[in-house]
């Protein structure tokens, strides 16, 4: 796989919760944090998604926010 995001972080799949349109994924990262993605279903269904499996978190942003009250 080549791509031209740099924050890509290695992890395992934690939880899946399916719905009628998107999908949310739960991944485990090696430090015991964990990232939550919403994929659409179509794309969750395409990748095979199971847990425990081993997968790749690839973020690309062009904002990061922070508010506070």
């Amino acid at each position: 796989m080549k791509i031209s995001a740099r924050n890509i972080l290695n992890g395992k799949v934690k939880k899946i919760v399916k719905g009628p349109v998107s999908t949310e994924v739960s991944v485990e990262l090696s430090g015991g944090d964990t990232i939550v993605s919403v994929i659409t279903k179509t794309s969750a269904e395409d990748l095979n998604l199971t847990e425990g499996q081993d997968v790749y978190v690839v973020i690309k942003a062009t904002n990061v926010m922070i508010a506070t009250d």
